[in-house]
């Protein structure tokens, strides 16, 4: 079993930055695909980009793409999502979640491994 921990949510103006980690422990981060997701209160969880074992193979969707960079730090079994020039619609919970399967998945269903998720709030 894998476990993930995100970190690095809070407040921040409309155009700031954030950047969100993501910590695993437990069975071998080098072997996990990590996607991260975000939710708003009575919406599902949406995509928002997903990354490779090896940092190779990167998707976006189209709402972030050339302002958010997926990332991540297999010596550190770390995860991070740079998040650039935000805005108020970018408010939500956002989850990190795993999945051993070397194909980058878009829907929640597929991953396995959750973390908690961190509050994200961008005011205007």
């Amino acid at each position: 079993q894998v476990q993930l921990v995100e970190s690095g949510g809070g407040l921040v103006q409309a155009g700031g930055s954030l950047r969100l980690s993501c910590a695993a422990s437990g069975r071998a981060f080098l072997s996990l695909t990590i996607g991260w997701f975000r939710q708003t209160p009575g919406k599902e969880r949406e995509f928002v980009a997903a990354i490779n074992w090896a940092g190779s193979t990167i998707k976006y969707a189209d709402s972030v793409k050339g302002r958010f960079t997926i990332s991540r730090d297999n010596a550190k079994n770390t995860a991070y999502l740079q998040m650039n020039s935000l805005k108020p619609e970018d408010t939500a919970i956002y989850y990190c979640a795993g999945d051993y399967s070397i194909v980058l998945y878009t829907t929640e269903g597929e991953y396995d491994h959750w973390g908690q998720g961190t509050q994200v709030t961008v005011s205007s």
